[in-house]
């Protein structure tokens, strides 16, 4: 397999799958070394800012391996969990035999409009070729009201932490990645990709543009990861609004 070399926000999502399918069987152990121990923490606050109930439907895209699918499904929630790497989507299914996973893009998503209660991605969304789409299409298949929970990597505040965030990931992470992880080329893509993605308010900018309505942030670690949630508007004029906003632009020959 061909290792992806930049992070840029070109990437090829062929080359991207085939990474994590590589990755996939020891892809939580591995998280959970390189992150310190604080993944399990950060799918907590992602879950509770999710907010799941019972009888509700909620697409966990990104999926992976259906860890953190696992964790809202336990709420009573009907979870669907979406990934583009077919050896996540395996693992997963042999872990979670009774959760729903679909293989499929997140820039065109196999399912109707106003389909589901909650819409949530973590540490998914910048590994995405175009993610302005894929928010776009988070927001079609959310139902009126409907919520959406983003976790990602994102950008320390405290300046004193940055530097030592920084160190951590160009100097520590790979030497622990090349003993922890059966690729460790695929956590040199992990830094770029991190290193390129862009900072909070820039996402939350991206998350109002496709049309989210109560939008905000919280630092998760000091900025290390922020989680950002949005709401589908109820109004239906505010909804064509925002339909009018991300409808292409016609091209004059």
């Amino acid at each position: 397999m061909a290792v992806v070399n930049r992070a840029n926000m070109e990437k090829r999502p062929d080359e991207v799958s085939g990474m994590f399918d590589d990755v996939a069987r020891g892809y939580d152990r591995t998280n959970d070394i390189l992150s310190l121990g604080n993944a399990p923490l950060w799918r907590i606050a992602t879950v509770r800012a999710i907010d799941p109930q019972p009888g509700e439907r909620i697409l966990d895209i990104a999926a992976g391996t259906g860890t953190s699918s696992a964790a809202i499904a336990r709420s009573g929630a009907t979870v669907v969990a979406v990934d583009f790497s077919p050896g996540m989507i395996a693992e997963g299914r042999r872990r979670h035999p009774k959760l729903e996973f679909v293989e499929a893009d997140a820039e065109r998503l196999p399912f109707g409009d106003d389909e589901f209660d909650a819409v949530t991605i973590s540490f998914g969304l910048r590994n995405i070729s175009d993610p302005i789409v894929a928010l776009g299409e988070m927001y079609r298949v959310l139902k009126p009201g409907g919520r959406l929970v983003v976790c990602e990597f994102s950008h320390p505040t405290n300046p004193l932490m940055r530097i030592g965030y920084d160190g951590w990931m160009k100097v520590a992470m790979p030497v622990v990645a090349k003993l922890a992880s059966s690729n460790p080329d695929a956590y040199r893509y992990l830094v770029e990709s991190i290193e390129q993605w862009p900072d909070q308010h820039t996402l939350a900018k991206w998350i109002r543009g496709v049309g989210f309505a109560r939008v905000a942030h919280r630092n998760l670690t000091g900025g290390v990861v922020a989680l950002h949630r949005g709401r589908k508007p109820v109004d239906p004029a505010v909804r064509a609004s925002a339909a009018r906003r991300r409808a292409p632009r016609k091209t004059t020959s």
